[in-house]
């Protein structure tokens, strides 16, 4: 059975390293190298562990920007989400009645809000307007709810990233 080995290899050059080190993560490095200076090079074993973590620097870990909401996505996503929760709905005639355009119409409207004034592309759809669907069909005493809002949120959780990079990426040809 063929045998492996794994070196360790620690320089005393400053290092950049992730931002948060926990200290017990130091120890144990320091302790290992401690039984085991055969790994340090000469170099390195003159250096004191006080020194060598003093050249350690931290680099604060970098924040990712998400684009502006686009107003021509959110006016065409709108329309395209109005449509397609209708159609959802027709399916449950009986539950919504005669207001079926009233809910549709509660939905669509915060949602084109968030699309114009939250939404950035992936990773920022919150649920926030899907809740805020629900809590406002129900002030208004409208029909079916939690099934609007969450057929709301199945939707956009199916298509609206989707369509943004689709979107995005015929912008930039």
């Amino acid at each position: 059975m063929a045998q492996t080995s794994t070196v360790l290899f620690l320089s005393a050059t400053t290092t950049a390293v992730p931002a948060k080190i926990p200290d017990f993560t130091l120890r144990i490095a320091f302790n290992f190298l401690r039984r085991f200076p055969i790994l340090l090079s000469a170099e390195c074993r003159t250096v004191s562990a006080k020194r060598l973590r003093s050249n350690i620097r931290a680099i604060p870990p970098q924040k990712y920007v998400y684009p502006d909401p686009n107003p021509e996505f959110a006016v065409a996503e709108t329309q395209k989400f109005r449509g397609e929760l209708k159609e959802k709905l027709l399916k449950e005639k009986g539950t919504f009645g005669d207001e079926l355009d009233a809910v549709v119409n509660v939905c669509t409207e915060i949602f084109s809000e968030f699309l114009h004034k939250d939404y950035g592309g992936p990773g920022t759809l919150l649920v926030e307007p899907f809740t805020d669907m629900m809590i406002a069909l129900k002030e208004k005493k409208l029909p079916g709810a939690p099934l609007a809002a969450r057929e709301a949120l199945l939707w956009a959780q199916n298509y609206v990233d989707r369509d943004w990079e689709m979107w995005t990426s015929e912008i930039e040809k």
